[in-house]
Parts: C-alpha cells; sequence; structure tokens
C-alpha cells in the first residue's frame, strides 16, 4: 500500500545540549496526555549502560524503561541487577545471544505505553532530543517519527564506508517501500503501539531496521523524519554492526516486498 509522503520537520539544533544533561529541547511536550516506553537492547555495554539507565530513569519524558540483555558476557548484567527493583524498570535476560532484533522482540511484548521508542545503550544516541522527535506525534502530524543523523546538520563523524552503507541501505528501503527516508538504519523510530502490535516481526539481528520499516509501509504509516544528534564509536569501543549485517538486510528488505 503506497502512503502520503511527508515533508521532513525541521529543528534548530543547540549547541549546547549534552547527553548527560538530558535537558528538554527547544519544544517540550508540556501536559502530555501519553504514556511513553522506552525499549532498550543491551550486550557487552559493562562501561556504558549505567549511564544511560540513570539518564533514562531521570527522563521526565520516559513512564517506562524495558531493557532486554542479550546474555552479555562481560559484566552488563551485574550492573543491571542493580535497577530490578526500580518502579519504571523492566529488567529481561535472554538465555542465549541471539541479536538486537531478537532483544527488540522481546522487549516489543511488554510495552505498556503510548508510544514507543528505542534507545541503545552506547551513548551514541543523545535523549534529550525525545520532546523533538514526539511533537509531530502529537500534533498529529505523523503516525512514526524517525530521527535522522544525515539531516541534522553535524559534520557526519561515521567513517566513508559506514556513511555509504547506511545512504546505500536507506535507497533500497526507499525503492522497496515506496518511502524517502535520508536514515532506515536510525536506532530512533517512535512508534504507537497501537501500531507496533500490528507487525509481525521475525527478524534476530540487525535487519529488524528495514523490517520495521517494511511493515510500517504495509500498514499505510505516515513517516516524519526530525534531524537528531549522533556520536558514534568505533570497533574498539564496542560497535558491532558487520558487513553481513548489511547484507542481510538487504535480504530482509526484498523478503519483506515479496510478502507484502
Amino acid at each position: 500500500m503506497k502512503m502520503s509522503i511527508e515533508a521532513p520537520v525541521y529543528r534548530k539544533r543547540r549547541s549546547d545540549s549534552q547527553i548527560a544533561s538530558c535537558r528538554p529541547s527547544e519544544n517540550p511536550v508540556a501536559s502530555r496526555a501519553m504514556r511513553l516506553s522506552v525499549v532498550m537492547p543491551v550486550y557487552n555495554e559493562e562501561r556504558t549502560v549505567s549511564k544511560i539507565v540513570d539518564i533514562m530513569l531521570a527522563h521526565p519524558l520516559v513512564d517506562e524503561l524495558i531493557i532486554v540483555d542479550d546474555a552479555s558476557k562481560d559484566g552488563t548484567r551485574s550492573v543491571l541487577e542493580n535497577y530490578r527493583s526500580h518502579p519504571k524498570v523492566q529488567l529481561y535476560f535472554q538465555e542465549k545471544n541471539q541479536g538486537k532484533g531478537a532483544a527488540l522482540r522481546t522487549g516489543f511484548q511488554y510495552v505498556t505505553g503510548d508510544y514507543m521508542i528505542v534507545q541503545d545503550a552506547d551513548l551514541e544516541y543523545d535523549p534529550s532530543q525525545y520532546s523533538d522527535l514526539l511533537a509531530p506525534l502529537l500534533k498529529g502530524e505523523a503516525d512514526v517519527v524517525y530521527g535522522s543523523r544525515f539531516m541534522s546538520g553535524d559534520r557526519w563523524k561515521e567513517s566513508f564506508v559506514h556513511t555509504a552503507g547506511n545512504r546505500a541501505l536507506s535507497l533500497i528501503s526507499n525503492i522497496t517501500t515506496g518511502f524517502h527516508l535520508t536514515d532506515m538504519e536510525t536506532c530512533y523510530k517512535v512508534i504507537p503501539t497501537r501500531l507496533l502490535r500490528k507487525m509481525r516481526l521475525r527478524s534476530n539481528r540487525f535487519g529488524i531496521e528495514p523490517e520495521i520499516t517494511a511493515k510500517l509501509a504495509a500498514l499505510g504509516a505516515r513517516i516524519r523524519e526530525v534531524p537528531v544528534r549522533y556520536e558514534p564509536r568505533s570497533y574498539e569501543e564496542g560497535k558491532k554492526i558487520k558487513f553481513m549485517d548489511a547484507v542481510q538486510a538487504v535480504w530482509v528488505m526484498l523478503r519483506s516486498r515479496l510478502e507484502s
């Protein structure tokens, strides 16, 4: 089913915004009549996981934090156990490492909020941008919002290979879905729970990103992109996506196209 494509919403970037401060941005979501759930897949993030969880728990827009540890082999599980009794936290541990997609699919089952957003545990994405991401939804301007790393105006800090790969995957996704997205692979996808419940997702690894986009296309969802800040990390710092994940993503897009 083809969908009407909305023009992207551009927001002025705050040059002094820092991830640790988690301050609301220029358009704070005041008097909101909704609940926001955050799903956080985690694998071997002992160094950063407590920082991002603390940010989430202090965030004024976060009502529920669903953490799924994908069988981490470092000290991540011990760190997460410290949050088990927090009233905002739901904590789940996969017995076997299956991939980001499998962790997300587990977390999606337990979402109770009106809207869901994915937050990685590696500090690459800045949660202080949540109000910008929610604004088009609460104004009725879109059904789903993606945070685009390519629209922020920042000098792209990712390697040439990763930049080219992201753009190529977005192009293939656009061809197969009819969207005009600049950043299909973004972590920041804000989806109403009513739509999340209609998607039957199968991917276990990073193919979950194009699969979500394909399912939203099949549902006729209007996707709006807003610019987001992004601080990429290196493989030495824990980056996990590999070349074969890009190959798998292409297969997922083709499969989803044939199934639609």
